[in-house]
Protein backbone atom coordinates (compact mmCIF):
# COMPACT_ATOMS: atom_id res chain seq x y z
CA UNK A 1 0.00 0.00 0.00
CA UNK A 2 0.95 3.57 -0.45
CA UNK A 3 2.00 5.84 2.45
CA UNK A 4 -1.02 8.24 3.12
CA UNK A 5 1.37 10.93 4.21
CA UNK A 6 5.62 11.83 2.99
CA UNK A 7 8.11 10.36 1.08
CA UNK A 8 7.72 6.71 -0.14
CA UNK A 9 10.01 3.91 -0.13
CA UNK A 10 10.69 0.93 -2.09
CA UNK A 11 8.47 -1.40 -0.77
CA UNK A 12 5.50 0.84 -1.27
CA UNK A 13 6.12 -0.34 -5.06
CA UNK A 14 3.06 -2.23 -6.52
CA UNK A 15 3.81 -6.14 -6.96
CA UNK A 16 4.84 -7.51 -10.18
CA UNK A 17 1.83 -9.64 -10.26
CA UNK A 18 -0.78 -6.90 -9.51
CA UNK A 19 0.29 -4.92 -12.45
CA UNK A 20 0.23 -7.78 -14.64
CA UNK A 21 -3.63 -8.30 -13.79
CA UNK A 22 -4.59 -4.63 -15.02
CA UNK A 23 -6.14 -3.69 -18.13
CA UNK A 24 -3.63 -1.82 -20.21
CA UNK A 25 -0.87 -4.78 -19.03
CA UNK A 26 -3.47 -7.39 -20.32
CA UNK A 27 -3.66 -5.32 -23.92
CA UNK A 28 -0.14 -5.44 -24.10
CA UNK A 29 0.57 -8.93 -23.35
CA UNK A 30 -2.01 -9.80 -26.03
CA UNK A 31 0.35 -7.94 -28.56
CA UNK A 32 3.63 -9.05 -27.75
CA UNK A 33 3.13 -12.25 -25.55
CA UNK A 34 3.25 -12.65 -21.44
CA UNK A 35 7.26 -13.32 -21.59
CA UNK A 36 8.06 -10.13 -22.85
CA UNK A 37 6.03 -7.94 -20.96
CA UNK A 38 6.36 -9.44 -18.15
CA UNK A 39 10.63 -9.34 -18.39
CA UNK A 40 10.14 -5.50 -19.69
CA UNK A 41 7.62 -4.19 -16.73
CA UNK A 42 9.80 -6.45 -14.12
CA UNK A 43 12.98 -3.98 -15.10
CA UNK A 44 11.09 -1.06 -15.40
CA UNK A 45 10.36 -1.75 -11.71
CA UNK A 46 13.83 -2.50 -10.80
CA UNK A 47 14.85 0.70 -12.60
CA UNK A 48 12.45 2.63 -10.37
CA UNK A 49 13.28 0.52 -7.14
CA UNK A 50 16.71 1.93 -7.39
CA UNK A 51 15.73 5.59 -7.84
CA UNK A 52 13.74 5.44 -4.64
CA UNK A 53 16.45 3.73 -3.00
CA UNK A 54 19.02 6.99 -4.16
CA UNK A 55 16.25 9.63 -3.99
CA UNK A 56 12.66 8.50 -2.26
CA UNK A 57 9.36 10.28 -4.22
CA UNK A 58 6.80 11.66 -2.70
CA UNK A 59 3.18 9.31 -2.43
CA UNK A 60 1.87 11.42 -5.64
CA UNK A 61 4.99 11.16 -8.04
CA UNK A 62 5.45 6.97 -7.05
CA UNK A 63 1.59 6.69 -8.08
CA UNK A 64 1.69 9.06 -11.39
CA UNK A 65 5.02 6.33 -12.18
CA UNK A 66 2.72 3.67 -11.48
CA UNK A 67 -0.46 4.18 -12.98
CA UNK A 68 -1.44 2.39 -16.12
CA UNK A 69 -0.92 4.68 -19.09
CA UNK A 70 3.20 5.78 -17.68
CA UNK A 71 3.72 1.51 -17.37
CA UNK A 72 2.49 1.40 -20.93
CA UNK A 73 4.92 4.33 -21.97
CA UNK A 74 7.72 2.41 -19.93
CA UNK A 75 7.84 -0.91 -21.72
CA UNK A 76 6.56 0.36 -25.23
CA UNK A 77 10.23 2.74 -24.67
CA UNK A 78 11.98 -0.36 -23.98
CA UNK A 79 10.91 -2.48 -26.83
CA UNK A 80 11.72 0.54 -28.98
CA UNK A 81 15.10 0.40 -27.04
CA UNK A 82 15.43 -3.37 -28.17
CA UNK A 83 14.49 -2.93 -31.50
CA UNK A 84 17.10 -0.20 -31.84
CA UNK A 85 19.74 -2.26 -31.29
CA UNK A 86 18.86 -4.95 -34.62
CA UNK A 87 21.00 -4.40 -37.49
CA UNK A 88 20.01 -0.80 -38.99
CA UNK A 89 20.45 0.58 -42.35
CA UNK A 90 22.39 3.42 -42.55
CA UNK A 91 23.75 6.17 -45.28
CA UNK A 92 27.35 5.65 -45.99
CA UNK A 93 28.67 8.82 -46.91
CA UNK A 94 31.87 8.12 -45.29
CA UNK A 95 33.50 7.95 -48.92
CA UNK A 96 35.26 4.47 -48.49
CA UNK A 97 33.17 2.37 -50.54
CA UNK A 98 33.83 -1.14 -48.97
CA UNK A 99 33.47 0.08 -45.23
CA UNK A 100 34.32 -2.84 -43.31
CA UNK A 101 32.56 -1.42 -40.20
CA UNK A 102 29.59 -0.75 -42.47
CA UNK A 103 29.11 -4.40 -43.67
CA UNK A 104 31.46 -4.06 -47.20
CA UNK A 105 29.89 -4.70 -50.17
CA UNK A 106 25.88 -3.92 -50.78
CA UNK A 107 24.49 -7.22 -52.72
CA UNK A 108 23.13 -7.02 -55.90
CA UNK A 109 19.20 -7.49 -56.30
CA UNK A 110 19.51 -10.79 -57.44
CA UNK A 111 21.70 -12.26 -54.50
CA UNK A 112 19.37 -10.59 -52.08
CA UNK A 113 16.39 -12.37 -54.54
CA UNK A 114 18.91 -15.74 -54.17
CA UNK A 115 18.90 -15.33 -50.16
CA UNK A 116 15.55 -14.76 -49.89
CA UNK A 117 14.52 -18.17 -51.54
CA UNK A 118 17.48 -19.84 -49.64
CA UNK A 119 15.86 -18.99 -46.35
CA UNK A 120 11.77 -19.08 -47.20
CA UNK A 121 11.76 -22.59 -48.10
CA UNK A 122 13.73 -26.00 -48.31
CA UNK A 123 16.76 -26.00 -51.00
CA UNK A 124 18.69 -28.33 -52.62
CA UNK A 125 21.74 -27.51 -50.92
CA UNK A 126 23.40 -30.64 -50.20
CA UNK A 127 20.38 -32.82 -52.17
CA UNK A 128 21.18 -34.05 -55.55
CA UNK A 129 17.91 -34.17 -57.18
CA UNK A 130 19.48 -36.32 -60.44
CA UNK A 131 20.44 -39.28 -58.45
CA UNK A 132 18.25 -38.78 -55.08
CA UNK A 133 21.69 -38.67 -53.20
CA UNK A 134 23.47 -36.81 -50.60
CA UNK A 135 25.40 -34.06 -52.86
CA UNK A 136 28.22 -31.13 -52.09
CA UNK A 137 27.25 -28.25 -51.15
CA UNK A 138 30.03 -26.47 -52.83
CA UNK A 139 29.79 -27.90 -55.74
CA UNK A 140 27.55 -25.00 -57.78
CA UNK A 141 29.95 -22.32 -56.40
CA UNK A 142 32.92 -24.32 -57.24
CA UNK A 143 31.97 -25.07 -61.30
CA UNK A 144 31.35 -21.43 -61.30
CA UNK A 145 34.97 -20.44 -59.98
CA UNK A 146 36.63 -22.58 -62.08
CA UNK A 147 34.87 -21.66 -65.25
CA UNK A 148 35.57 -17.97 -63.94
CA UNK A 149 39.36 -18.40 -63.01
CA UNK A 150 40.66 -21.76 -64.61
CA UNK A 151 41.41 -23.45 -61.99
CA UNK A 152 41.49 -26.66 -61.31
CA UNK A 153 39.46 -27.00 -58.19
CA UNK A 154 38.14 -24.50 -55.38
CA UNK A 155 36.19 -24.46 -52.17
CA UNK A 156 34.32 -21.69 -49.89
CA UNK A 157 34.34 -21.12 -46.29
CA UNK A 158 33.08 -18.34 -44.58
CA UNK A 159 35.75 -15.74 -44.83
CA UNK A 160 39.29 -15.32 -46.33
CA UNK A 161 40.90 -15.61 -42.66
CA UNK A 162 39.05 -18.79 -42.44
CA UNK A 163 40.34 -19.85 -46.26
CA UNK A 164 44.00 -19.20 -45.09
CA UNK A 165 44.11 -20.82 -41.73
CA UNK A 166 42.33 -23.75 -43.26
CA UNK A 167 45.09 -24.23 -46.13
CA UNK A 168 48.11 -23.63 -43.65
CA UNK A 169 46.44 -26.47 -41.09
CA UNK A 170 45.83 -28.61 -43.90
CA UNK A 171 49.31 -27.86 -45.20
CA UNK A 172 51.61 -26.89 -42.80
CA UNK A 173 50.29 -28.44 -39.47
CA UNK A 174 54.08 -28.61 -37.65
CA UNK A 175 56.27 -27.77 -40.36
CA UNK A 176 57.05 -24.37 -41.77
CA UNK A 177 56.08 -21.74 -43.95
CA UNK A 178 58.40 -18.82 -45.67
CA UNK A 179 57.51 -15.74 -45.61
CA UNK A 180 58.95 -12.21 -46.91
CA UNK A 181 59.20 -10.17 -43.48
CA UNK A 182 57.26 -7.08 -45.93
CA UNK A 183 53.69 -9.20 -46.53
CA UNK A 184 53.50 -9.43 -42.41
CA UNK A 185 50.52 -7.33 -42.36
CA UNK A 186 47.74 -6.68 -40.08
CA UNK A 187 44.80 -7.69 -41.35
CA UNK A 188 41.74 -5.40 -39.47
CA UNK A 189 40.58 -5.81 -36.15
CA UNK A 190 44.31 -6.36 -34.51
CA UNK A 191 44.38 -9.96 -36.68
CA UNK A 192 47.28 -10.41 -38.25
CA UNK A 193 49.20 -13.11 -40.54
CA UNK A 194 51.63 -14.37 -38.35
CA UNK A 195 48.89 -14.84 -35.80
CA UNK A 196 47.01 -16.91 -37.78
CA UNK A 197 49.63 -18.62 -39.35
CA UNK A 198 50.73 -20.05 -35.31
CA UNK A 199 46.88 -20.63 -34.24
CA UNK A 200 46.71 -22.49 -37.58
CA UNK A 201 49.82 -24.78 -36.11
CA UNK A 202 52.06 -23.56 -39.01
CA UNK A 203 55.92 -22.26 -38.16
CA UNK A 204 56.78 -18.89 -39.58
CA UNK A 205 59.86 -18.29 -41.27
CA UNK A 206 60.95 -14.93 -42.17
CA UNK A 207 62.97 -13.83 -44.89
CA UNK A 208 64.24 -10.59 -46.52
CA UNK A 209 63.41 -7.74 -44.81
CA UNK A 210 60.67 -5.31 -44.54
CA UNK A 211 61.49 -3.23 -47.89
CA UNK A 212 63.64 -5.92 -49.83
CA UNK A 213 63.40 -9.48 -50.14
CA UNK A 214 65.42 -11.17 -52.26
CA UNK A 215 65.24 -14.67 -54.29
CA UNK A 216 68.36 -15.70 -51.99
CA UNK A 217 66.26 -15.31 -48.99
CA UNK A 218 63.69 -17.84 -49.77
CA UNK A 219 66.20 -20.46 -51.15
CA UNK A 220 68.43 -19.98 -48.03
CA UNK A 221 65.35 -20.52 -45.69
CA UNK A 222 63.65 -23.45 -47.26
CA UNK A 223 64.77 -27.18 -45.77
CA UNK A 224 63.36 -30.34 -44.82
CA UNK A 225 60.48 -29.36 -42.74
CA UNK A 226 59.24 -26.31 -45.39
CA UNK A 227 55.82 -27.20 -46.16
CA UNK A 228 55.13 -24.19 -48.22
CA UNK A 229 55.90 -20.67 -49.80
CA UNK A 230 53.37 -17.65 -48.95
CA UNK A 231 53.36 -14.53 -50.69
CA UNK A 232 50.66 -12.03 -48.95
CA UNK A 233 49.43 -9.56 -51.14
CA UNK A 234 50.13 -6.04 -48.89
CA UNK A 235 47.01 -4.16 -49.91
CA UNK A 236 46.25 -2.02 -46.70
CA UNK A 237 49.94 -0.68 -47.15
CA UNK A 238 52.38 0.45 -49.25
CA UNK A 239 55.70 0.54 -48.94
CA UNK A 240 57.79 2.51 -51.69
CA UNK A 241 61.41 4.41 -52.25
CA UNK A 242 64.56 1.46 -51.88
CA UNK A 243 62.67 -1.67 -52.22
CA UNK A 244 62.58 -4.94 -54.20
CA UNK A 245 60.14 -8.21 -53.79
CA UNK A 246 60.01 -11.63 -56.07
CA UNK A 247 57.15 -11.68 -57.98
CA UNK A 248 54.20 -14.48 -57.86
CA UNK A 249 56.05 -16.75 -61.46
CA UNK A 250 59.84 -16.40 -59.49
CA UNK A 251 58.33 -17.02 -56.63
CA UNK A 252 56.49 -20.47 -57.99
CA UNK A 253 59.39 -21.67 -60.10
CA UNK A 254 61.36 -21.27 -56.02
CA UNK A 255 58.99 -23.13 -54.46
CA UNK A 256 58.53 -26.15 -57.25
CA UNK A 257 62.37 -26.46 -57.71
CA UNK A 258 61.95 -27.92 -53.84
CA UNK A 259 58.94 -29.39 -54.89
CA UNK A 260 56.52 -27.33 -52.41
CA UNK A 261 53.41 -25.26 -53.18
CA UNK A 262 53.09 -21.48 -53.50
CA UNK A 263 50.41 -20.22 -51.93
CA UNK A 264 49.22 -16.32 -52.36
CA UNK A 265 46.89 -14.54 -50.24
CA UNK A 266 45.55 -11.86 -52.44
CA UNK A 267 43.04 -10.53 -49.58
CA UNK A 268 40.34 -8.53 -51.21
CA UNK A 269 40.91 -10.34 -54.62
CA UNK A 270 39.10 -9.38 -57.94
CA UNK A 271 38.17 -11.26 -60.98
CA UNK A 272 38.43 -8.67 -63.55
CA UNK A 273 41.05 -5.99 -64.59
CA UNK A 274 39.85 -3.00 -62.50
CA UNK A 275 41.37 -0.57 -64.80
CA UNK A 276 38.27 -0.70 -67.30
CA UNK A 277 36.21 1.02 -63.80
CA UNK A 278 38.92 3.89 -63.63
CA UNK A 279 40.84 2.34 -60.86
CA UNK A 280 44.80 1.04 -60.80
CA UNK A 281 45.42 -2.54 -61.84
CA UNK A 282 44.70 -5.10 -58.88
CA UNK A 283 46.41 -8.53 -59.14
CA UNK A 284 43.91 -10.97 -60.47
CA UNK A 285 43.05 -14.44 -59.22
CA UNK A 286 43.31 -15.39 -62.95
CA UNK A 287 47.11 -13.57 -62.84
CA UNK A 288 48.29 -15.45 -59.75
CA UNK A 289 47.08 -18.97 -61.20
CA UNK A 290 48.78 -18.43 -64.67
CA UNK A 291 51.78 -17.25 -62.97
CA UNK A 292 52.56 -20.48 -61.48
CA UNK A 293 50.53 -20.15 -57.64
CA UNK A 294 49.16 -23.66 -57.03
CA UNK A 295 46.64 -21.80 -53.78
CA UNK A 296 44.94 -18.61 -54.14
CA UNK A 297 42.90 -17.25 -51.60
CA UNK A 298 40.78 -14.23 -51.55
CA UNK A 299 37.48 -12.69 -50.46
CA UNK A 300 33.96 -12.40 -51.64
CA UNK A 301 32.55 -9.44 -50.13
CA UNK A 302 35.74 -6.85 -51.23
CA UNK A 303 36.64 -5.99 -54.47
CA UNK A 304 34.16 -9.09 -55.98
CA UNK A 305 30.85 -7.65 -54.55
CA UNK A 306 29.49 -10.91 -52.77
CA UNK A 307 28.76 -11.89 -49.56
CA UNK A 308 31.52 -12.72 -46.70
CA UNK A 309 33.09 -16.08 -48.26
CA UNK A 310 36.52 -16.70 -47.98
CA UNK A 311 37.53 -18.48 -51.51
CA UNK A 312 40.32 -20.90 -52.10
CA UNK A 313 40.99 -22.01 -55.43
CA UNK A 314 44.13 -24.17 -57.40
CA UNK A 315 45.47 -27.79 -57.47
CA UNK A 316 43.14 -30.29 -57.52
CA UNK A 317 44.90 -32.68 -55.19
CA UNK A 318 45.33 -29.53 -52.84
CA UNK A 319 42.05 -28.35 -52.29
CA UNK A 320 41.01 -32.55 -52.03
CA UNK A 321 42.99 -32.44 -49.18
CA UNK A 322 41.88 -29.20 -47.62
CA UNK A 323 38.30 -30.28 -48.05
CA UNK A 324 39.06 -33.64 -45.82
CA UNK A 325 40.17 -31.56 -43.22
CA UNK A 326 37.54 -31.17 -40.27
CA UNK A 327 38.22 -27.64 -40.03
CA UNK A 328 36.03 -27.07 -43.59
CA UNK A 329 32.87 -28.11 -41.90
CA UNK A 330 32.94 -25.83 -38.65
CA UNK A 331 34.47 -23.15 -41.40
CA UNK A 332 31.43 -23.75 -44.02
CA UNK A 333 29.25 -21.25 -45.76
CA UNK A 334 25.70 -21.26 -44.83
CA UNK A 335 22.57 -21.92 -47.56
CA UNK A 336 22.40 -18.19 -47.37
CA UNK A 337 26.18 -17.01 -48.10
CA UNK A 338 26.24 -19.85 -50.51
CA UNK A 339 22.92 -19.21 -52.36
CA UNK A 340 24.16 -15.03 -52.88
CA UNK A 341 27.41 -16.32 -53.88
CA UNK A 342 26.52 -18.17 -56.75
CA UNK A 343 24.44 -15.51 -57.56
CA UNK A 344 26.99 -12.93 -57.88
CA UNK A 345 29.53 -15.14 -59.48
CA UNK A 346 26.97 -15.95 -62.21
CA UNK A 347 27.27 -11.94 -63.10
CA UNK A 348 30.83 -12.37 -63.84
CA UNK A 349 29.90 -14.36 -66.93
CA UNK A 350 29.38 -11.28 -68.26
CA UNK A 351 31.83 -8.58 -67.25
CA UNK A 352 30.54 -5.55 -69.50
CA UNK A 353 27.53 -5.37 -67.68
CA UNK A 354 28.90 -5.80 -64.27
CA UNK A 355 28.85 -1.85 -63.61
CA UNK A 356 24.97 -1.97 -64.60
CA UNK A 357 24.32 -5.02 -62.28
CA UNK A 358 26.82 -4.89 -59.29
CA UNK A 359 26.68 -2.43 -56.77
CA UNK A 360 30.28 -2.66 -55.74
CA UNK A 361 31.11 -1.82 -59.75
CA UNK A 362 28.72 0.80 -59.96
CA UNK A 363 29.72 2.53 -57.40
CA UNK A 364 33.02 2.47 -57.66
CA UNK A 365 33.17 3.20 -61.66
CA UNK A 366 30.74 6.50 -60.66
CA UNK A 367 31.55 9.73 -63.12
CA UNK A 368 32.97 12.68 -60.68
CA UNK A 369 30.63 14.64 -62.89
CA UNK A 370 27.94 12.62 -62.34
CA UNK A 371 28.46 12.78 -58.26
CA UNK A 372 29.51 16.41 -58.53
CA UNK A 373 25.47 17.16 -60.70
CA UNK A 374 23.78 15.31 -57.49
CA UNK A 375 25.67 17.55 -54.51
CA UNK A 376 24.17 20.52 -57.04
CA UNK A 377 20.77 19.22 -56.68
CA UNK A 378 20.34 18.73 -52.97
CA UNK A 379 22.69 21.54 -52.22
CA UNK A 380 19.76 23.88 -51.63
CA UNK A 381 17.61 21.49 -49.46
CA UNK A 382 20.34 20.59 -47.53
CA UNK A 383 21.17 24.26 -46.65
CA UNK A 384 17.29 24.14 -45.84
CA UNK A 385 17.49 21.39 -43.49
CA UNK A 386 20.76 22.54 -41.59
CA UNK A 387 20.79 26.52 -41.98
CA UNK A 388 21.20 28.49 -39.98
CA UNK A 389 23.59 27.20 -37.86
CA UNK A 390 25.39 25.46 -40.32
CA UNK A 391 27.04 26.11 -44.00
CA UNK A 392 26.73 23.55 -46.71
CA UNK A 393 28.55 24.00 -49.86
CA UNK A 394 29.73 21.40 -52.36
CA UNK A 395 33.16 20.16 -52.41
CA UNK A 396 35.42 18.12 -54.18
CA UNK A 397 36.26 14.80 -52.16
CA UNK A 398 38.35 11.89 -52.78
CA UNK A 399 37.08 8.81 -52.13
CA UNK A 400 38.65 5.10 -51.27
CA UNK A 401 37.74 1.44 -51.86
CA UNK A 402 38.59 0.26 -48.56
CA UNK A 403 38.13 -3.00 -46.82
CA UNK A 404 42.12 -3.15 -47.41
CA UNK A 405 41.93 -2.63 -50.67
CA UNK A 406 43.55 -0.03 -53.09
CA UNK A 407 45.26 1.83 -49.88
CA UNK A 408 46.57 4.64 -52.36
CA UNK A 409 43.62 4.79 -54.71
CA UNK A 410 41.91 7.82 -54.70
CA UNK A 411 38.85 8.05 -56.44
CA UNK A 412 37.53 11.99 -57.56
CA UNK A 413 34.28 12.21 -55.74
CA UNK A 414 31.72 14.79 -54.81
CA UNK A 415 29.51 15.91 -52.16
CA UNK A 416 28.72 18.34 -48.98
CA UNK A 417 31.37 20.57 -46.80
CA UNK A 418 29.85 21.33 -43.76
CA UNK A 419 31.12 24.09 -41.57
CA UNK A 420 29.56 25.64 -38.25
CA UNK A 421 28.54 29.16 -38.45
CA UNK A 422 30.28 29.10 -34.89
CA UNK A 423 33.13 27.78 -36.30
CA UNK A 424 33.16 25.68 -33.43
CA UNK A 425 34.59 22.06 -33.79
CA UNK A 426 32.33 20.85 -30.94
CA UNK A 427 29.02 21.92 -33.06
CA UNK A 428 29.76 19.88 -35.83
CA UNK A 429 30.73 16.73 -33.52
CA UNK A 430 27.24 17.16 -31.97
CA UNK A 431 25.65 17.47 -35.68
CA UNK A 432 27.35 14.19 -36.47
CA UNK A 433 26.04 12.29 -33.77
CA UNK A 434 22.13 14.13 -34.79
CA UNK A 435 22.74 12.85 -38.33
CA UNK A 436 23.29 9.54 -36.63
CA UNK A 437 20.69 9.39 -34.63
CA UNK A 438 18.28 10.09 -37.46
CA UNK A 439 16.22 6.65 -38.31
CA UNK A 440 17.93 5.43 -41.23
CA UNK A 441 21.57 7.32 -39.63
CA UNK A 442 24.03 9.10 -42.03
CA UNK A 443 27.20 8.42 -41.54
CA UNK A 444 30.54 11.02 -42.71
CA UNK A 445 32.85 12.18 -41.56
CA UNK A 446 34.03 15.15 -39.01
CA UNK A 447 37.65 16.69 -40.05
CA UNK A 448 39.77 19.77 -40.85
CA UNK A 449 36.80 21.78 -39.25
CA UNK A 450 34.09 20.44 -41.21
CA UNK A 451 31.96 18.04 -41.15
CA UNK A 452 32.10 15.93 -44.90
CA UNK A 453 29.43 13.85 -46.12
CA UNK A 454 30.56 11.95 -49.78
CA UNK A 455 28.18 11.49 -52.15
CA UNK A 456 29.91 8.40 -54.27
CA UNK A 457 27.77 5.65 -52.33
CA UNK A 458 24.51 7.33 -52.60
CA UNK A 459 22.18 5.93 -54.96
CA UNK A 460 20.05 8.37 -56.69
CA UNK A 461 17.04 6.19 -55.93
CA UNK A 462 17.84 6.93 -51.94
CA UNK A 463 17.79 10.50 -52.54
CA UNK A 464 14.14 10.88 -51.20
CA UNK A 465 14.88 8.75 -48.56
CA UNK A 466 17.54 10.41 -47.49
CA UNK A 467 16.39 14.36 -47.27
CA UNK A 468 13.00 13.34 -46.23
CA UNK A 469 14.58 12.61 -42.54
CA UNK A 470 16.59 15.82 -42.27
CA UNK A 471 13.74 17.70 -40.95
CA UNK A 472 14.40 15.64 -38.03
CA UNK A 473 17.54 17.42 -37.15
CA UNK A 474 15.34 19.94 -35.08
CA UNK A 475 13.88 17.86 -33.68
Amino acid sequence: MLRETGLVSASDLPSLDQLLRTPHMAALMEQHGRSRVTRLLRGHLQALREQIQVSPLSREALAQAVQGDALVVAVEQAMQAEEGRRLSRVFNLTGTVLHTNLGRAVLPEVAVNAVVQAMSSPVDLEFDVASGRRGDRDARVRSLVCELTGAESATVVNNNAAAVLLLLNTLANRREVVVSRGELVEIGGSFRIPDVMRNAGAKLVEVGTTNRTHPADYTNAMGPRTALLMQVHPSNYTITGFTAKVGTAALAALAHERNVPLAVDLGSGSLCDLRAWGLPHEPTVQEALAAGADLVAFSGDKLLGGPQAGILVGRADLIARINRNPLKRALRMDKMGLAALEAVLALYREPELLTQRLPTARVLSRGVDTIWEQAERLQEPMQQAFAPEYRVDVARLDSQVGSGAQSEARLPSAGFRIQSAMAKRSGLNRLAKRLRQLPRPVVGCVADDALWLDLRCLDPEDEAAFLAQLPGLSA
